[in-house]
């Protein structure tokens, strides 16, 4: 069977990949610790359990409009204006299966055979392939942790020539955990507002910064530049909703509308019970997410002086999602019964095999001196890790 050439040009996700394969040895009674999953290991909060219940019992068990019920783009708009003052009206939002999916709506909808998207590395393990399969080229800033993972204006005016059809910026980031702050984001906006391209927010991350930052994306501290600015979030991370798939972007209303139609032929509408717990979400009680946020800052605090404490580790001390970010470079070029440590890849391998832990190496992020490690673990986990990867770089000769 002769599969199409657009499955050859990008991998399975690494980040998923890696979590299988750490359920998988759980599976088989082996303790394995694995900080590679991206999602919250808190419950759904029990009030949102409760309206997707209630939703079943009412029988919403329908199709809905393809880009999302009324009802929670009501709650998605009044959202966007509380949070960040920005105005939105329905036909400037469209509800997706995941912000992923949203994602992949925006690249389908506006990428095409030319077109660059420059993109800030280290970064999210699908954008890349998100572009190469609507036909564009994903152009890379490359940064590390001497400016905290975070592009200048210098690099992305450098970046930018006249095929750039888009910039993706993730604030808080995953893989890093950096966040932008305002004035960070009003220089690079002076950058864009010269040039003519879409830009992308991806917020997932949004609810989930620490030392007492406060969030704001590009759209609500350069209000010209509102009208090229796509907004891209959903309830999976702030609200343990991972399984619920719900995403959405708000936007410039003739891209909208082409994602909506993109979306008529693949997946048609959400989840119509998803849809109806996403509004409890999104305008219930917020309790859970400060409770969450809390536990995770503390979590944040300790994995980070632990892996600074480790010889030839250093790690940037994260401000946002659930990520850390660590270098681990100084141990490539060493060996373990003969075998040696070349890079990320064998870093991942030694430990999972030898250690019992399981992490992502950072060549799937485009940064290879480094790994991601989720603190989405309990903190006795987290500390049963952090011994373990210790002896294991102690192994190394």
């Amino acid at each position: 069977m002769k599969l199409a050439d657009r499955v050859n040009k990008i991998q399975p996700s690494p980040t998923l990949a890696i979590d299988a394969k750490a359920k998988a040895l759980k599976a088989q009674g082996v303790d394995v610790i694995g900080f590679g999953a991206g999602e919250p290991d808190f419950d759904t909060p029990a009030n949102i359990k409760e309206a997707g219940k209630k939703a079943i019992d009412a029988g919403l068990t329908k199709y809905t409009p393809v880009g999302g019920t009324d009802e929670l783009k009501d709650a998605i708009i009044a959202k966007m204006k509380k949070d960040h003052n920005l105005s939105y009206t329905r036909d400037e939002v469209s509800v997706a299966c995941g912000a992923k999916h949203s994602l992949y709506n925006i690249s389908q909808a506006l990428i095409q055979e030319g077109d660059e998207v420059i993109i800030p590395a280290p970064y999210w393990v699908s954008y890349p392939d998100q572009v190469v399969l609507a036909g564009g080229t994903p152009v890379f800033i490359e940064t590390d942790e001497s400016t905290a993972f975070k592009i200048t204006p210098a690099q992305l005016e450098k970046a930018i020539t006249p095929r750039t059809k888009a910039l993706i910026i993730n604030s808080p980031s995953n893989p890093t955990g950096t966040s932008y702050t305002a004035d960070e984001l009003k220089a690079i906006a002076g950058v864009c507002l010269k040039h003519d391209f879409i830009i992308i927010s991806d917020d997932i991350y949004e609810r989930l910064l620490y030392d007492g930052l406060v969030f704001s994306n590009i759209a609500q501290v350069s209000p010209e530049l509102k009208p090229r600015v796509m907004v891209v979030n959903g309830v999976s991370k702030t609200y343990a909703m991972t399984g619920w798939r719900i995403g959405y972007a708000c936007g410039p209303k003739e891209l909208i509308g082409a994602m909506t139609k993109m979306q008529s032929q693949s997946t048609s509408n959400p989840t119509s019970i998803a849809q109806k717990a996403s509004v409890e979400a999104i305008v219930g009680p917020q309790n859970a997410v400060e409770s969450m946020v809390k536990e995770f800052e503390k979590r944040r605090t300790y994995i980070a002086e632990r892996l600074n404490a480790m010889p030839g580790v250093s790690c940037f001390k994260s401000t946002g999602a659930f990520y850390v970010f660590p270098k681990f470079s100084a141990v490539y070029g060493k060996s373990f019964e003969g075998k040696v440590i070349a890079n990320s890849t064998d870093f991942a391998a030694y430990l999972l095999e030898h250690a019992k832990v399981a992490l992502v190496p950072g060549v799937a992020f485009g940064a290879d001196k480094y790994a991601r490690l989720s603190y989405a673990i309990s903190m006795e986990n987290i500390k049963k890790g952090m011994d373990r990867i210790e002896e294991a770089i102690k192994n190394l000769k």
